[in-house]
């Protein structure tokens, strides 16, 4: 496929609300933004992001009565097109007008990022190569799951799977019921203690004997009579057809299995930020997020180079947030390429 000839203003790496409002941003300040969207369930990246496996959305601000979230993914790509964002399809980069499948359009994914030189270059996974003068990387990251195929098929289908409990625990399917939530880090605490609101039992899932979490939040833990630890304990099995009705438990100290019924399962193994693509060319912290070099904006080691969204973000990881880092980094780059003499 051949390369660009133009240079271009701004290219936004990802599709989630963090990418799709810096594109809604930088469209509306006249920077023609390019957008690689990522690569629908064959790369990490995938159009709309981690939403596009969210089927409730009841937190997001101008929503009052939810929405799912592949529906308001699909609102930010259509509002990002309006404003001329374009595209970079399987054939090449196309216009609001040339994209007819919405987010299921097969799109590139942005494979390899050059940024030792200027202009950046930038190379998609079908062949297209294009060069910017400002990148914003929003490609957000994964949630670390069990990776059982009925774990995966409940959790994209809504069947009260999920790796977010400040996300999905509020919803009425999970309301007092018993739910559980796996992991034994500070997460996998807060994650089962804000659940202990809405369920009438929560159980916490933990491998070990002992919680990896913090002294305080342990305490809180132990102190909550709606939430009771499981030692020594893995899901060996997820059941359930259309709903999860419970899970398999295997003891590891002993390997003795047994039945739990759960109305809902809440994965709190941590995330992985999709940063790998950038082979060690921006500044990472250990888990390998990328860094910012000023916390209140979006700028990173490499000027020119702007992040948004979670795969700058291990605190919050909300759509909202990502959304509010996605303005930003539209902002910083455009004040950024008028600094350079770029229009």
């Amino acid at each position: 496929m051949p390369e660009s000839n133009a240079i271009e203003n701004v290219v936004i790496i990802g599709s989630g609300p963090a990418g799709w409002t810096a594109a809604i941003y930088a469209a509306r300040a006249a920077l023609n933004p390019l957008v690689f969207p990522g690569r629908a369930l064959t790369k990490e990246v995938i159009p709309g992001g981690q939403l596009m496996l969210t089927t409730d959305v009841e937190n997001y601000p101008g929503f009052p009565e939810g929405v799912t979230g592949p529906d308001m993914m699909e609102y930010f790509f259509k509002q990002a097109l309006r404003f001329g964002t374009r595209v970079v399809a399987d054939e090449g980069i196309k216009s609001g007008d040339e994209v007819s499948a919405g987010l299921f359009t097969p799109f590139q994914n942005a494979e390899s990022l050059d940024l030792s030189k200027r202009p950046f270059h930038i190379k998609g996974d079908t062949g297209f190569e294009v060069d910017a003068h400002a990148v914003i990387i929003a490609t957000g990251a994964k949630a670390n799951w069990l990776g059982q195929e009925n774990e995966q098929r409940l959790a994209h289908s809504g069947g009260g799977v999920s790796a977010c409990a400040v996300c999905d625990g509020a919803l009425p399917m999970f309301r007092d019921k018993e739910l559980a939530v796996v992991g034994g880090g500070d997460s996998a605490v807060e994650e089962a203690t804000y659940l202990t609101k809405f369920a009438s039992k929560v159980y916490m899932i933990h491998r070990r004997d002992e919680l990896r979490a913090s002294k305080v939040m342990q305490d809180r833990a132990f102190k909550n009579e709606k939430l009771e630890v499981l030692w020594n304990k893995v899901v060996a099995e997820v059941h359930g057809d259309d709903l999860i009705t419970g899970v398999t438990l295997e003891d590891t100290s002993t390997n003795k299995r047994s039945e739990l019924p759960l109305t809902g399962l809440f994965l709190a193994l941590g995330h992985t930020p999709i940063s790998g693509f950038l082979n060690g060319q921006l500044e990472l912290n250990k888990a390998g997020y990328i860094k910012l070099k000023d916390p209140y904006r979006s700028t990173t080691s490499i000027e020119g180079v702007f992040v948004a969204g979670d795969v700058a973000d291990s605190v919050y990881r909300q759509a909202v947030t990502a959304a509010g880092m996605g303005c930003k980094a539209a902002i910083d780059a455009e004040r950024w390429l008028a600094e350079q003499g770029v229009e």
